[in-house]
C-alpha cells in the first residue's frame, strides 16, 4: 500500500517522528483549537486534552499505522482501523474535517522536527497520513449508511436513573420523538453529547448496559469521573424527564454469531458491555458456553450485580467468577468468588474461546497475557477501552 518511493524515507524516519510524537501531538491539537475553537464544542473532550490521553492516543494511532504499513505491505491494520472508525462516527467526525486536521498535524511535525522534514519526508509521510484517513473515510462512510436516519445527535428522554456499584448510574432513555433508530448491538455503545457548566457541549461514549437491540430504549451505565465533564454533568444535574443527545449506536466488540466459548474478562466499570452481552445472550435463550470474570474491590463495588445474576441464571452454560479486594460473607448464588487480583489460571479456561476484554488498561494488558501465557491465541482476544486508546501508545 506504501509506494516504494515513501518506502526507505518511512523506513528511516519512522523512529525519529515516533521519539517526538509526545511533542508533536500536544502541539498539533493547541494549534488547531486555536484555528477552529468549533471543534471543541461537541466533538472533541476537553477532558481528553487536559490529561493528555488524546494526544498520545494520535501518536500512537499514526505510528502503528505507518509501522504496520513497513511490515505488512499488502495489508491494513483492520481491527485498529474499526476501531478508530466507531469511535469517530459515534461523535460525527466528517470528511471535511481530516484536511484540517492534516493541515495542523503537519504544521507541528514541521515545528518539532525543523529541518529534518525536507520535502521527501514531508512527502511520504503525507502519503502515511493519507493512506490512513482514507481508510477510515471509507469504513466511517459505511457505518453513516448503515444507520436507519441520517442524524448525528437524535434527543432521548430519561426515563429513570437508578444508583449501582462502583459509583455508578444506571440511564435508561425512551425516545423523544418519532426519529427512526437503529437497533444497537451487545458491546457497542453510544455517545452521549450535553452542555457543561460553561454552555460547551461534551461529548463521552458509554457502553449499551442493557437491551442493547432495541430501539425504543436505551440503557447506559455511567461512572463518577471527577476530572470528567460528562460524568459529573449527567450524575449530578441531569433527571428523569430531562432530554439528553444521544448517538447512534455503534462498536465493534460485538460477539462473533457462533458456537464458539465466549470468555468475558472485565473490571470495575468495564464489566458495562459484558453486562449488556450477557443480557442480549439471555435474552435470545443461547446455550452458548459463556465463562464470566471479573475483578473489583468488593462485591458492593460490582455494577450491575442485580442485572448479571439473572442473565446468569437464564444461561444454561455460564459460569462466572468473582476477584474480590475483600471477600463477602457470602457469595451471590452462581457466581464463585475468589480473594485478590484477577488470576485466569485459577480455573479451567474453555478452548477455543472467543475473548472479550474490557476494563482499566493495566488490568487488560495483565489479563491478556496471562490468557497467551495459557495458551489463548492473541488473535481470539479483543478489548474495548474507554476514552481515547491508549493501548496503541504503549
Amino acid at each position: 500500500m506504501l509506494s516504494e518511493k515513501s518506502r526507505p524515507v518511512i523506513e528511516a524516519t519512522a523512529a525519529v517522528v515516533a521519539e517526538h510524537m509526545p511533542e508533536i501531538t500536544p502541539l498539533f491539537y493547541a494549534h488547531m483549537f486555536e484555528a477552529h475553537p468549533e471543534l471543541l464544542d461537541g466533538v472533541f473532550s476537553r477532558a481528553n486534552q487536559r490529561n493528555g490521553e488524546q494526544a498520545q492516543a494520535l501518536a500512537g494511532s499514526i505510528v502503528k499505522f505507518a509501522v504496520h504499513l513497513l511490515e505488512h505491505p499488502d495489508s491494513l491494520p483492520e481491527a485498529v482501523l474499526a476501531r478508530i472508525a466507531h469511535k469517530h462516527t459515534a461523535l460525527g467526525i466528517t470528511e471535511d474535517q481530516y484536511p484540517i486536521v492534516y493541515e495542523n498535524l503537519f504544521w507541528a511535525i514541521a515545528d518539532v522536527l525543523g529541518d529534518a522534514v525536507t520535502p521527501e519526508v514531508a512527502e511520504a509521510w503525507t502519503e502515511v497520513y493519507w493512506l490512513m484517513a482514507d481508510a477510515l473515510i471509507k469504513l466511517e462512510k459505511g457505518l453513516y449508511a448503515k444507520q436507519a436516519n441520517d442524524k448525528m445527535w437524535l434527543d432521548w428522554k430519561v426515563v429513570s436513573k437508578e444508583p449501582t456499584g462502583n459509583a455508578a448510574v444506571t440511564f435508561r432513555f425512551e425516545p423523544a420523538d418519532d426519529t427512526p433508530q437503529t437497533p444497537g448491538e451487545a458491546g457497542g455503545f453510544v455517545s452521549v453529547r450535553v452542555k457543561v457548566a460553561d454552555g460547551l457541549r461534551q461529548a463521552r461514549q458509554y457502553s449499551l448496559s442493557d437491551h442493547a437491540a432495541s430501539t425504543t430504549e436505551r440503557v447506559i451505565t455511567v461512572k463518577l469521573d471527577e476530572a470528567g465533564e460528562v460524568s459529573p454533568t449527567l450524575i449530578n444535574a441531569v433527571e428523569v424527564g430531562d432530554v439528553v443527545e444521544l448517538s447512534n449506536p455503534y462498536g465493534e466488540i460485538t460477539p462473533k454469531e457462533d458456537s464458539a466459548p465466549l470468555m468475558l474478562a472485565t473490571a470495575g466499570i468495564g464489566i458495562t458491555p459484558a453486562a449488556s452481552i450477557l443480557s442480549s445472550l439471555a435474552e435470545q435463550g443461547s446455550d452458548r458456553e459463556v465463562v464470566v470474570l471479573h475483578a473489583d474491590a468488593s462485591l458492593e463495588s460490582v455494577a450491575l450485580l442485580g442485572q448479571l445474576t439473572e442473565s446468569l441464571s437464564a444461561l444454561p452454560n455460564a459460569q462466572a467468577h468473582l476477584w474480590l479486594g475483600v471477600a463477602p460473607e457470602q457469595a451471590p448464588e452462581g457466581i464463585t468468588v475468589h480473594e485478590g487480583r484477577m488470576d485466569p489460571s485459577e480455573i479451567e479456561l474453555p478452548s477455543g474461546a472467543e475473548v472479550i476484554l474490557c476494563g482499566p488498561l493495566a488490568f487488560m494488558q495483565a489479563t491478556r497475557s496471562a490468557l497467551i501465557d495459557a495458551g489463548v491465541p492473541a488473535t481470539s482476544i479483543r478489548y474495548e477501552i474507554f476514552g481515547p486508546d491508549l493501548w496503541l501508545a504503549a
